[in-house]
């Protein structure tokens, strides 16, 4: 039986990884083990180990690494107790594969722990770049270069990690795995929606907004948060409000919150069941804030997508994403634009380049068919593999 171990520190790596791990805890043949830490063991941030033990998941270790503070040192120093914490634990599983996905400190982990115990590591989410100058984007990388192979979803993914000397028989391209969900799901209907949130007046069309915090905008993200509520509120355009992550700025945000949190046109949540948050996402006029998740995966539906500010500029987007600033007139003009009823006719019959919904079971097929093992020792030089 092989043994398999997945990493997953904050809800947004989760709910990209899902399809997989159900697919891998389905089978006979493998035993399917979840490190668990971070966000995941936070009541600030929604407590969501509960999702993942509601999934009937195996959990190896919670490690409650997540230092509750608002500074730059608090995401290295949650590291350091995540690393000091689990590295006995994996060691005594020993697992035949060890699975981690994005830019998020939880992969140097994964990268770190397999390369030194001399465990076989996929990096999935590989090879994309963002030129916003944000931490996660090196740390990507550098978690690359250290990963044994790499699932990447793009072509274009592939090439830059070429290009960056890692040897093309350890990436496979199987597209983004998050859209799976995305395409084979059935939502509920607005009215489903609405009843959910015992919402008795408005709501018959919504948007969705996702804002987590960056100190690469000019303007702090509380000042954007609130531009963004206030054009909101002025279009009176109703909207449901995710939490920001936990990067430095996130109290300004929350505090944010907590003046606009009895608005009647706005709902503000921590968590949702994965079955409401896609429900709202898939009946949304439009999703807007600077999350991945427009990028890649709103043209799964379609739905308009604005991205606010810096965070996520340089990454491959479709056309139904706009990129703009973050005062009060350019947002303002963004929602006029991506609601006009051109601009939504035009982006009605697209298709999504990031994956078609089957994602999950070609990664899936992949991980059973190929001897990691035989990939572990990364003896090849960047500069030959840059010339061939």
């Amino acid at each position: 039986m092989k043994k398999i171990l997945a990493l997953t520190m904050i809800r947004s790596d989760y709910d990209l990884m899902s399809s997989l791990y159900q697919l891998l805890d389905d089978d006979q043949e493998i035993e399917l083990k979840l490190l668990v830490g971070g966000a995941h063991l936070s009541e600030s941030f929604g407590y969501t180990v509960k999702q993942i033990e509601d999934d009937g998941y195996d959990i190896l270790l919670k490690v409650e690494s997540l230092l509750d503070s608002n500074s730059k040192l608090a995401r290295i120093k949650s590291f350091s107790i995540l690393l000091q914490n689990s590295v006995d634990i994996i060691s005594s599983f020993n697992p035949d594969l060890i699975l981690y996905a994005g830019d998020r400190e939880d992969v140097m982990l994964g990268a770190m722990v397999g390369g030194y115990l001399e465990i076989p590591t996929i990096h999935f989410f590989a090879g994309d770049h963002v030129s916003d100058g944000h931490i996660d984007n090196p740390i990507r990388h550098a978690a690359s270069k250290l990963s044994t192979a790499h699932f990447v979803v793009l072509q274009q993914h592939k090439d830059r990690l070429i290009a960056m000397g890692e040897s093309e028989k350890r990436i496979f391209v199987t597209g983004n795995i998050s859209l799976d969900k995305f395409v084979n799901f059935i939502p509920k209907n607005i009215e489903e929606i609405k009843r959910h949130f015992k919402i008795t007046k408005g709501f018959d069309s919504f948007a969705l907004l996702i804002f987590h915090p960056t100190s690469q905008d000019k303007e702090k993200p509380n000042v954007i948060f609130e531009n963004i509520l206030k054009v909101l509120l002025e279009k009176k355009i109703n909207t449901f409000i995710s939490y920001p992550n936990i990067d430095p700025g996130n109290y300004e945000i929350r505090k944010v919150i907590e003046e606009y949190s009895k608005e009647v046109g706005f709902v503000f949540f921590k968590n949702l069941e994965r079955n409401v948050f896609l429900s709202i996402y898939k009946n949304s006029q439009l999703i807007l804030g600077n999350s991945s998740s427009g990028v890649c995966e709103a043209a799964s539906i379609p739905v308009p997508a604005l991205n606010i500010g810096t965070r996520q500029t340089g990454r491959y987007a479709e056309k139904n994403v706009c990129f703009i600033g973050s005062s009060l007139a350019e947002i303002e003009e963004g929602i006029v634009k991506v609601l006009d009823k051109k601009y939504q006719k035009s982006i009605k019959d697209m298709k999504n380049p990031y994956g078609d919904g089957a994602s999950a079971y070609k990664a899936f097929e992949i991980i059973k068919t190929i001897n990691f093992k035989e990939m572990l020792m990364k003896k090849e030089d960047p500069l030959e593999v840059s010339i061939e």
